[in-house]
């Protein structure tokens, strides 16, 4: 969610249901401001946190989703030492987890590179981008010359899909031409909103739970993506990077001709589930995404980038669902993304560069959330 990333813009390399590869950076924070040795994986200022559970250990780990029941967790990784070359989806039971002496069951086929994953209602199958069809081999990554800015590429073969959780395919939602990817799912289990190419541009779309009835939300130029439905189901969450003068819709065009986007600068918007009554949330400047409503969808928590000078660190905030009342939630010095409540909003799990030993590793937390 999309893989958009994951939005690192200098060292990190990341992706959210947004874009489909998961990205990270070098935990630039010592050991000295942790909390206590008690829970020393939360940082001074983390006061949602009433504890925080490290979940993987190892590689790019992101984009973690509940099931409906809120026991499992559905995610993409490109941890190599579970033999993988770029992302793949899983999923775990999250009670008595062991991902560091285990790997976890795959859902996605293994080819190609894979995104955005997200539990169908009942939760015995999975729903996930995947490249697979385009060829076996991880797609080339955009190649960047200096001066460039961060880049994500469009991958044209990107198809929606549905495993179940053995793995096996179940059914295939998309077969058009173009990038369709960044899928999630209603809480009632009705309705899946997606991002797609097939208007020429990247907009939004939803579409039954079979796949029919696809209906184009968004049409203004500019990439819509990384979409979360409010909880009663009415109103969708996404990031957004509009161009507004001459000079911004012609390099955005340039490069989306290419099958690239360059995601450095991204707002957060509301809209009905139709595509009516369209809001700007944030004005922040810089990127801001990987956003999902609080369970009573009067807040929106997200990542985002706009206090830092230099496009990093990353941290998660919470916004009223007007735009209103900035907090800040982390407060490491690394990168943080890819939040998502658990059903019952006891908990929130996010993809983090905290603990990595130094690394670039990007690993998944779960914290209990006061």
């Amino acid at each position: 969610m999309k893989q958009f990333l994951a939005v690192c813009i200098l060292s990190v390399v990341l992706f959210s249901c947004g874009n489909g590869e998961t990205k990270t950076a070098e935990n630039e924070s010592s050991d000295s401001t942790l909390v206590s040795m008690e829970d020393s994986l939360i940082y001074p200022g983390e006061t949602h946190f009433a504890s925080l559970r490290q979940l993987t250990f190892g590689g790019d780990n992101a984009e973690a989703y509940f099931s409906y029941d809120g026991k499992k967790l559905a995610f993409q990784s490109n941890n190599k030492a579970w033999g993988l070359q770029c992302d793949q989806i899983f999923t775990f039971e999250i009670e008595g987890a062991d991902l560091k002496n285990n790997i976890p069951q795959m859902i996605s086929n293994g080819k190609g590179r894979t995104t955005c994953s997200y539990y169908m209602p009942g939760d015995s199958t999975i729903l996930y981008a995947s490249t697979h069809l385009g060829g076996d081999a991880c797609p080339v990554d955009p190649e960047r010359k200096p001066g460039d800015p961060y880049l994500w590429g469009i991958y044209p073969t990107y198809d929606i899909f549905v495993a179940d959780l053995n793995g096996n395919s179940v059914k295939q939602l998309t077969d058009g031409p173009g990038y369709d990817a960044e899928a999630t799912i209603s809480p009632a289990g009705d309705k899946i909103v997606f991002t797609s190419t097939r208007s020429g541009d990247l907009e939004l779309y939803t579409m039954d739970i079979d796949g029919s009835n696809v209906k184009q939300i968004t049409s203004e130029l500019g990439y819509d993506g990384g979409a979360f439905f409010s909880p009663d189901g009415k109103r969708l969450v996404f990031r957004s990077s509009r161009p507004k003068t001459p000079e911004a819709q012609k390099a955005y065009k340039a490069l989306l001709a290419k099958g690239l986007v360059a995601p450095t600068e991204m707002e957060l918007y509301t809209c009905n589930v139709d595509g009516s009554d369209l809001k700007q949330v944030t004005s922040l400047g810089q990127a801001n995404w990987a956003p999902y409503f609080t369970p009573d969808g009067k807040q929106i928590i997200f990542s985002s980038n706009h206090e830092s000078e230099r496009g990093f660190p990353f941290h998660l905030y919470l916004v009223n669902i007007d735009g209103t009342g900035l907090e800040r939630v982390t407060h490491d010095n690394g990168f943080d993304a890819f939040p998502m409540f658990s059903p019952d909003g006891k908990y929130l799990v996010f993809s983090s560069n905290r603990n990595n030993g130094g690394t670039r590793d990007t690993n998944l937390f779960i914290a209990e959330w006061k």
